[in-house]
């Protein structure tokens, strides 16, 4: 018998601020976007590809987010994929994919990150922190958030 493996890591950054809710029952959840880029050598020429993915917590994992995510901050998801399907008013098949975290690292925003993606606006951070650029990499390490699911 073969056995089932739905695991995924996004790194990139929030193309906004997580939004939070709870369910009627309380359970706390937040939805989030990720943008990834991809680089990569085309003939001659130098690509730039941008991929954008839904992400949602739960519970703990949610809740400890609440501060963390916003907008342009540097992110770590570790998760599932899960398939939403409906039907719509016309009574077309839809379906959507997005990733279910199950643990989740913000980053801060260095000046280096925020100078790449000064060509991006909708990707700049606009209430995350500022690291000095000559901050050594062990130092930026230590800044960063960890949230793991209890």
């Amino acid at each position: 018998m073969t056995s089932n493996l739905n695991s995924v890591i996004v790194e990139g950054n929030l193309t906004k601020d997580a939004d939070f809710d709870a369910t009627q029952k309380g359970t706390g959840f937040c939805t989030f976007s990720v943008a990834t880029n991809r680089y990569f050598k085309s003939g001659e020429e130098f690509q730039h590809e941008v991929s954008y993915f839904d992400v949602e917590a739960w519970g703990k994992l949610a809740d400890s987010c609440r501060s963390l995510l916003v907008k342009g901050s540097g992110v770590r998801v570790v998760g599932r994929l899960k398939q939403d399907r409906w039907n719509s008013e016309d009574g077309k098949a839809r379906s959507r994919v997005k990733i279910v975290a199950e643990h989740i690292e913000a980053k801060p925003v260095t000046a280096a990150e925020k100078a790449e993606t000064a060509t991006a606006p909708e990707a700049v951070a606009e209430n995350a922190p500022d690291l000095k650029p000559e901050a050594k990499p062990a130092r930026q390490k230590k800044a960063q958030k960890e949230l793991v699911m209890a």
